[in-house]
């Protein structure tokens, strides 16, 4: 599904306030997806699943990172990807219905923390923009 012009508008305007802080929320969406799906921990073994660990905020940062990245390419978040996409279909060969998992804790993370800026239309926008980023994740997978 393509973003509009309008859909990557909401998703810049409120991106800043997520990057600011990537940090922080990347590690309370995955610790809320390890909570919720414990069966997402495979991939991480001897990790420390605690919440607010060394190793939570370092993952969550990166998978932040990697998000704020697209953000400044939407008109090339499959090149922006194409790294990762690799990594995980072929290396780390993740489950695809994790990033789906993952993208909803994503947006409930945002959602607490945002919840002024977080309306319909931005809540549309960024539903979009995470699936689209998990379709062009598991596009490797075909």
């Amino acid at each position: 599904m393509a973003l509009n012009a309008d859909d990557k508008a909401h998703i810049q305007a409120i991106w800043p306030s997520v990057a600011s802080h990537a940090e922080q929320y990347g590690a309370d969406a995955l610790y809320r997806m390890f909570l919720c799906h414990p069966q997402t921990k495979t991939y991480f073994p001897n990790f420390d699943f605690s919440a607010n660990s060394a190793q939570l905020k370092n993952q969550g940062k990166k998978v932040l990172h990697a998000l704020s990245e697209v953000v400044k390419h939407l008109d090339h978040a499959e090149a922006t990807l194409s790294h990762l996409s690799d990594l995980h279909a072929f290396t780390l060969r993740v489950d695809p219905g994790n990033f789906a998992l993952l993208s909803n804790n994503i947006l409930v993370v945002i959602a607490m923390h945002h919840s002024d800026k977080f309306d319909s239309l931005t809540h549309q926008a960024l539903d979009k923009f995470m699936n689209y980023v998990s379709g062009v994740l598991t596009s490797k997978y075909r």
